[in-house]
């Protein structure tokens, strides 16, 4: 393998296991019923973007100057990190937590695509358009099916849904927004550490107000704080840090592509830990969106050509990898 198949490697493990600890934040939001979906959202982003923020002062100090020269795409972000989890977490309190993970993260990659054609005008790949192809229609299938048994078994109306599976869209595309600033700071070496503790250092004051007016219920109970400290510790903290690794070595696009698997591990804990059904039209969207997975994470095969064989010192494709790689580790 080379060394770029290496560090795109590296880069989607990276991504893969933020997903799963995303994965977690619904089922979690369910041992605290009593609070709002804003109060979770502003404690888990707000207090785990901090927190980076806190761990990344060294390289922030170091990168000031750099920073200060992207402050456009800084605030971008940090705005779209402080919007995504309050849209989220409310999407996932109106439309399920199946439905609301879904919409929110299955709909992220055309938002990512799209920003990406847009700003870089970075052509999509054939294993690109494949893969979300099939995560799409996988977590279309997975949306419709736990729909269905919302409004049908549940009882939950459908101006409910459809309104939680709107703020849903406002999440992927915030998402989408926040990926690809955050991947933009590092491709102009920025290290992962000083690109994501600002955006979401910054994101996180943004949160503050929020939490200050809707976060009395996590301290009414150990139970309530305890998933509060849990969503701002592991899944916003840790997850983000795996998250912005991820991000030194693969684009946006992919890395949103592959964050399909959040939506799969959420709707499996909602059927086994919160009790939720799933209907046969889900767990094939589950298959779809694994297939998706696999197609994106299985290695390519390479081809070299005479020249490169002829010239091994002509290493400029792997540049602008090993730069990322480089300014990640300072």
């Amino acid at each position: 393998m080379t060394a770029l198949g290496r560090s795109s490697g590296i880069g989607a493990l990276c991504v893969l296991a933020a997903s799963v600890l995303w994965g977690t934040t619904g089922t979690a939001a369910t041992f605290a019923p009593q609070v709002g979906p804003l109060a979770i959202g502003a404690a888990a982003m707000g207090l785990g973007g901090l927190l980076q923020a806190l761990i990344a002062a060294p390289q922030i100090a170091r990168n000031t100057a750099r920073l200060r020269e992207q402050r456009g795409t800084v605030l971008l972000g940090a705005t779209s990190v402080a919007v995504y989890p309050l849209a989220f977490y409310s999407s996932m309190h109106l439309a399920g937590v199946a439905v609301g993970t879904v919409v929110s993260i299955g709909t992220a990659p055309l938002a990512s695509a799209l920003i990406e054609r847009v700003s870089d005008g970075r052509r999509l790949t054939r294993r690109w358009m494949l893969a979300a192809t099939l995560g799409l229609l996988g977590t279309l299938m997975l949306c419709v099916a736990e729909a269905t048994h919302a409004t049908e078994v549940v009882g939950a109306s459908a101006a409910r849904t459809l309104l939680g599976i709107g703020l849903g869209v406002v999440a992927a595309a915030t998402y989408a927004l926040y990926s690809w600033a955050a991947h933009r700071l590092i491709s102009r070496r920025l290290p992962s550490r000083a690109a994501m503790g600002a955006v979401f250092g910054i994101g996180g004051l943004l949160l503050l107000p929020v939490l200050a007016v809707t976060g009395a219920p996590l301290v009414v109970s150990w139970s309530n704080a305890a998933v509060g400290a849990y969503m701002a510790l592991v899944p916003m903290f840790a997850g983000y840090v795996l998250f912005g690794w991820g991000l030194a070595h693969v684009p946006a696009s992919t890395a949103t592509t592959l964050s399909l698997l959040e939506p799969v591990v959420a709707a499996v804990l909602a059927v086994l830990v919160v009790g939720e059904h799933l209907p046969t039209t889900g767990w094939a969207g589950i298959t779809l969106v694994i297939t998706c997975l696999a197609v994106l994470t299985t290695p390519a095969p390479t081809r070299r050509s005479p020249t490169r064989r002829r010239n091994p010192v002509d290493h400029d494709s792997d540049r602008p990898i090993k730069a990322a790689s480089t300014a990640q580790n300072q």
